[in-house]
């Protein structure tokens, strides 16, 4: 005769192995991120444009490399900051520059004052 032994049921097997979850709210929320960062820079980088030059140049000579290029629209950024509001036959606005043997400043006022007439020239002769 044989011994019949009850034997427990056999239990269902479970898998292991864990399904990979794409993190998606990880992944929105990094993108959010970056754009808020970009975002900010843009305006950092265009309110610094719109700054006195000696400002903007010690700004931008503390970016590394050229990141400001790269990574931000800095042509259109500059574009924009740097347009002026003069239209044709409207007065040049005043200046005041260093002569070219560095003697003495020239400012615009003065010369228009004497009621000289004054030709400015911008380009270069290269």
């Amino acid at each position: 005769m044989t011994n019949l032994v009850d034997t427990p049921p056999e239990t269902p097997r479970t898998n292991t192995t864990k399904k990979f979850r794409f993190p998606k709210k990880a992944v929105l929320t990094t993108v959010v991120v970056i754009a808020v960062v970009w975002l900010f820079s843009c305006a950092v980088l265009y309110d610094i444009m719109r700054q006195p030059p000696e400002t903007f140049a010690r700004f931008m000579s503390k970016i590394p490399g050229p990141v400001a290029f790269l990574v931000l629209p800095f042509e259109t950024l500059w574009t924009h900051a740097r347009a002026g509001h003069l239209e044709i036959g409207d007065a040049a606005p005043d200046f005041s520059l260093m002569k070219l043997d560095k003697s003495a400043p020239i400012q615009l006022s003065t010369l228009t004052a004497q009621g000289q007439p004054v030709v400015l020239i911008f380009g270069s002769y290269t």
